[in-house]
């Protein structure tokens, strides 16, 4: 799907501010000779006041291209960059990157002050394009990037109404079918730990549990949902929470690999045997499912696929930067082991 960036001035509309020709914009922009410093001026006070920033396609042809690609992790806890997410998004990302000669500089941006410092130096083409990562609803950078014509795609999305290029992953669709599997096999009172609430994804996934019981014409109550934080210690105290509410507890979708194997604890420690008493399914397909006792049913998301798109879009949009962003949402799939 593609529309209109907002607040993306083009090279046509500061000529016309600065009442001059397109080549004289820019040849100002490429500081060639032969413009009279008055008129450099008057196209300096137009880039200026309409914000504009040079496409990158254009600066490569200039011989001014950073050969560089950030990807930026916007996430304030620590505890998640040890979480296996991470490491398989940054490692499909590395290797989507490895023939095309560019480096994957990995930045951190968590405070006002990072993100102002962070979007100067984007603006100051030290960078070619931007990926952003775990980016929480409310934060601006993104949109900031976007009016300030950096090219750049988010893994996920801030909102269903995001107006900045993403790759995303089928979540309520996922969801939906765990639960729906859970349900098949006779479960009759599901619980869910979910990720943090201020990210999307999170949401979708409870969406998705919440869809799937109300097609088998069963009411979700909110005392069989607990909120997580995707980290193994969260998912094992959120799991306990959820057996001193509902002792009777008979399955439970997880918000990912790592949260269930931290549920998969709880139940040990509360002496509920997996499958037999409770079955835990998981979300992402990591390594770590295969590790588990049992080893976790899970909702495969395809990341490399993921890292691959990723890379492709935002190659495409540092090329020739259109004036329209793109949202693609791969499928997932259930791979059912013993867990459930």
């Amino acid at each position: 799907m593609g529309r209109r960036r907002p607040g993306t001035p083009t090279l046509e509309e500061v000529a016309a501010h600065a009442g001059v020709g397109r080549g004289t914009v820019s040849r100002v922009i490429n500081n060639a000779a032969g413009v009279k410093d008055s008129t450099r001026r008057s196209v300096q006070r137009a880039i200026e006041e309409l914000g504009y920033v040079p496409n990158l396609a254009a600066r490569s042809l200039a011989g001014r291209r950073a050969d560089a690609v950030a990807l930026v992790l916007t996430e304030p806890d620590w505890r998640l960059f040890a979480e296996p997410f991470f490491s398989e998004i940054v490692g499909s990302l590395g290797d989507a990157l490895a023939d095309t000669g560019m480096q994957l500089m990995l930045t951190l941006v968590r405070s006002e002050d990072e993100r102002q410092h962070f979007l100067e130096y984007a603006r100051g083409g030290r960078v070619d394009g931007v990926l952003l990562m775990s980016v929480h609803a409310g934060d601006p950078l993104p949109d900031m990037l976007a009016e300030a014509r950096v090219p750049t795609v988010m893994l996920g999305r801030r909102s269903g109404d995001e107006y900045v290029s993403y790759v995303d992953a089928d979540n309520v669709g996922g969801a939906r079918s765990a639960v729906s599997h859970l349900l098949s096999r006779g479960r009759a009172v599901i619980a869910t730990v979910t990720g943090p609430l201020d990210m999307y994804a999170a949401r979708c996934r409870l969406r998705g549990y919440q869809d799937a019981l109300a097609l088998a014409g069963l009411r979700s109550s909110p005392s069989l949902v607990a909120e997580s934080d995707f980290t193994q210690d969260g998912g094992r105290r959120a799991m306990a929470e959820l057996l001193e509410r509902h002792p009777e507890i008979d399955g439970v979708l997880a918000a990912s690999d790592t949260t269930a194997a931290g549920a998969l604890q709880a139940l040990r420690a509360a002496g509920r045997r997996v499958p037999d008493d409770v079955a835990v399914i998981g979300f992402d397909d990591f390594a770590l499912a295969q590790r588990t006792e049992p080893r976790l049913t899970t909702v495969r998301q395809p990341l490399e696929e993921m890292g691959r798109t990723m890379i492709r879009l935002l190659l495409e949009d540092m090329e020739e930067q259109s004036a329209a962003y793109r949202h693609v949402i791969l499928r997932t799939e259930l791979a059912v082991r013993e867990s459930a």
